[in-house]
C-alpha cells in the first residue's frame, strides 16, 4: 500500500542537508513526530530522515495584527499555513545535499522509522517506553550496560519529574525484556531515600488498568512485579543494645541491618562518618591515621566486640571481661570513649596532647579534640548501625538470593545515610574489583547533589567518581538522579551515557549541564506531565520525549493488590 504525502519540503525557507521546513497538506503534524523525505541529485537519490521540532501556523494575507479578526468574520482573503521545522537525523546515502523544494514528505512508520532513529543498527534494543507517535521507543543496550558506554542520569524536579519511577521502569525492563546477557547473575542495589514506597515492589499494583497491561506487552513486556527482591531496613532506634527488629512499615520480609564494631574497625568504615571535613586540612590525615590503627587492633580477633589490653581499667576506662584482663568494647559509644584515650589520655588541658604518641600522629590538640567532639557527636546518628552485642548484618548485596536488593535509608539521619551508602558502595566496588562477582551490579541512588557534590572533597563522593569513570568496565552500572544536575560533580553526570530529564525548574534548565539539549527541548522541559521524560542518547542525533506505562508493582502500601488465589489463601489457613 502506497503511502500518501502529509506535505512537501518548502521553496520559501532556505533547506540545508541539516535542517529543512515542510508545509503540511493533509493531517496533523505534531513536536517529535519523524519524516522522511526522497529527492532526486541528476541521478543519485538521496533520503532525508528528520524528527519535527518546531510547529507554526500563520494567517496570510493579512498586514495588521487586527486584520485576523477581519478574516476572522470572513472579510478579507487568507490562508493559514501550517509549517514545520525538521532536523535531520539520518542521511542515505551520507551525501550532503540539500534535498528540493516541492519533494513529497512523508510520515515515518515502521522501517523509515526505525531508521531515522537508528533502531536498525541496534543489535539489542532495550525498550524505554513510547514515543508521542504510540511507537516504541528504544536505547541501544551496549550504551547501558557497560560494553560501549554506561551509566544513566534523571533529573527534574522532586514529585514531579517521577524520577524514582523511571529508574524503577528501567531496571524492570533489563530484566524482563529479554536482551541483557547474564541477567540471571546481575544484581541491583537501591537506596530508599524517601519514605518506604519502594518495599511494595513485590507487589502486583491493584490501580493496573487493562489498558496498561497492553501497553506493557506492546513493549514485550509482561506486566507484573518485581519477581526477586529483598528489603533491608535499619534497627529500630528504641531497642538499644539488645534484641533488633527492623524499622518498617512492612510486617514480614524485611531484615534489619548494622555493623558490628569489630567489622567497622576491620573494615575502615571510620571515614564514612566524616564526610563533611570543613576546612580542617589536618583532619583528613588523621581519619585516616586512626582508621589504620583501628584495622590492626581488629585484625585476629573474632566476635563483634573488640577487646583491647592497653586501656586502663577504672571509672574513665575499660571494664575487664576475659581471661586475660582485657577491656571489652561492646558499643560504638565505647568505642569512642577508647579512642579518645589514646588521642587525648586523662589530662587534655595544654598545648601537648598526653595521649599514646603512636596515635596521636603528631596532631595538635585541637585537632584531636575536633575530631573526638565530631565522633562522639555521631554516636547519636549511627550508635543504633554500629554495634557490639551482635554479629554484623550489613546488606550484602552480592551475596544476596535476591537480584533486587532494596535499603532503606530514609529515616537516617543525613549523616547515617552517608555511612550506609558511602560502606555499601565500597564494599560492591572493592568486590567486583576483586573479581568476586562476576555478573553485572546495578546502583540506583537518588539525591546524588548530596553524595556527589560539585564542591568539596569527601570518601563517598571519590567512590562514586570511580564508580562513573571506571565502573562500567568492571560492570558496575549507575543509575543516578537529582533534582539538579547543576550540584552534582561534572564527571559523575558526564560519564552518564544515557541522559534523561523531567520536569525542570526553568533557572535549572538554563544552565551549562542541560545544553546536549536543543532549545525546544528544554522550554518543554518546563511543562513535561508526569510520566513523560526526554531521553538523549549516544546514537541519536536527537533527543526523544517517551511515555512510559504506570508501574505494574505498587508503589505504596495503599496500591498493593490482594492476592485471593487458591495457593494464597491455602497459604494464610496453614493448609
Amino acid at each position: 500500500m502506497k503511502q500518501e504525502a502529509i506535505g512537501v519540503v518548502l521553496g520559501s525557507r532556505e533547506a540545508s542537508p541539516l535542517e529543512f521546513w515542510i508545509g503540511i497538506q493533509s493531517g496533523l503534524v505534531r513536536l517529535d513526530d519523524v519524516v522522511w523525505v526522497e529527492a532526486d541529485h541528476d541521478g543519485l537519490k538521496v533520503r532525508y530522515y528528520g524528527m519535527v521540532d518546531r510547529v507554526h501556523k500563520v494567517l496570510e494575507g493579512t498586514q495588521f495584527d487586527s486584520d485576523t479578526f477581519l478574516a476572522a468574520g470572513n472579510l478579507i482573503p487568507t490562508n493559514t499555513a501550517y509549517v514545520a521545522h525538521v532536523t535531520v537525523t539520518r542521511l542515505e546515502p551520507e551525501e550532503y545535499l540539500p534535498p528540493d523544494p516541492g519533494s513529497p514528505v512523508y510520515l515515518a512508520r515502521g522501517e523509515p522509522l526505525d531508521a531515522a532513529l537508528y533502531y536498525d543498527r541496534m543489535d539489542e534494543r532495550l525498550p524505554v517506553g513510547f514515543m508521542k507517535n504510540g511507537e516504541p521507543a528504544y536505547v541501544n543496550l551496549a550504551f547501558l550496560d557497560g560494553r560501549q558506554g554506561g551509566h544513566v542520569n534523571i533529573s527534574g524536579i522532586s514529585g514531579v519529574a517521577a524520577k524514582t519511577s523511571y529508574a524503577l521502569f528501567l531496571l524492570y525492563s533489563l530484566y524482563n525484556a529479554r536482551v541483557l546477557e547474564g541477567a540471571a547473575s546481575a544484581k541491583t542495589l537501591i537506596f530508599n531515600v524517601k519514605g518506604q514506597d519502594l518495599f511494595y515492589l513485590d507487589k502486583p499494583n491493584r490501580k493496573l488498568t487493562g489498558e496498561d497491561r497492553d501497553r506493557y506487552q506492546r513493549l514485550g513486556l509482561e506486566p507484573a512485579p518485581f519477581a526477586s527482591v529483598a528489603f533491608f531496613a535499619p534497627p529500630r532506634l528504641a531497642q538499644g543494645q539488645g534484641h533488633i527488629t527492623a524499622a518498617s512499615s512492612r510486617g514480614e520480609g524485611v531484615r534489619a541491618y548494622h555493623w558490628s564494631v569489630a567489622d567497622f574497625a576491620r573494615e575502615g568504615l571510620l571515614p564514612f562518618l566524616f564526610t563533611d571535613r570543613g576546612s580542617m586540612s589536618n583532619l583528613g590525615f588523621l581519619i585516616d591515621h586512626v582508621t589504620v590503627k583501628l584495622a590492626a587492633l581488629a585484625r585476629g580477633q573474632e566476635g563483634p566486640e573488640l577487646y583491647v589490653d592497653d586501656w586502663p581499667q577504672g571509672p574513665s576506662g575499660g571494664k575487664a571481661s576475659d581471661a586475660l584482663g582485657r577491656a571489652r568494647i561492646d558499643s560504638f559509644a565505647r568505642l569512642v570513649d577508647y579512642i579518645e584515650a589514646k588521642l587525648l589520655g586523662d589530662e587534655s588541658e595544654g598545648e601537648e596532647a598526653k595521649g599514646d604518641p603512636l596515635w596521636i600522629a603528631r596532631q595538635h590538640t585541637g585537632t584531636l579534640q575536633a575530631f573526638i567532639r565530631r565522633l562522639r557527636a555521631a554516636g547519636r546518628n549511627v550508635g543504633h548501625l554500629i554495634r557490639g552485642d551482635a554479629p554484623s548484618n550489613a546488606p550484602d548485596v552480592l551475596g544476596s538470593d535476591a537480584q533486587i536488593n532494596v535499603i532503606d535509608i530514609h529515616g537516617l539521619s543525613a549523616q547515617g545515610q552517608m555511612f550506609v551508602v558511602g560502606a555499601l558502595l565500597r564494599h560492591v566496588f572493592e568486590a567486583k574489583e576483586s573479581g568476586r562477582h562476576r555478573g553485572r551490579v546495578f546502583v540506583v541512588l537518588d539525591e546524588l547533589n548530596k553524595y556527589a557534590p560539585r564542591e568539596g572533597e569527601s570518601p563517598i563522593k571519590d567512590i562514586l567518581l570511580d564508580i562513573a569513570e571506571r565502573g562500567r568496565s568492571l560492570g558496575v552500572i549507575l543509575i543516578g538522579a537529582q533534582q539538579t544536575a547543576s550540584e552534582v560533580e561534572r564527571r559523575v553526570v558526564g560519564n552518564a551515557a544515557i541522559r534523561v530529564v523531567g520536569r525542570l525548574d526553568a533557572a535549572e534548565a538554563e544552565r551549562p549541564e542541560y545544553r546536549y539539549l536543543p532549545g525546544a527541548f528544554r522550554d518543554r522541559a518546563l511543562i513535561l506531565p508526569q510520566g513523560t521524560m526526554i531521553l538523549h542518547q549516544p546514537e541519536v542525533p536527537v533527543p526523544i520525549a517517551v511515555q512510559f506505562p504506570y508501574p505494574a508493582w505498587a508503589t505504596k502500601r495503599e496500591e498493593v493488590a490482594e492476592d485471593v488465589s487458591d495457593e494464597a489463601l491455602k497459604d494464610e489457613l496453614g493448609i
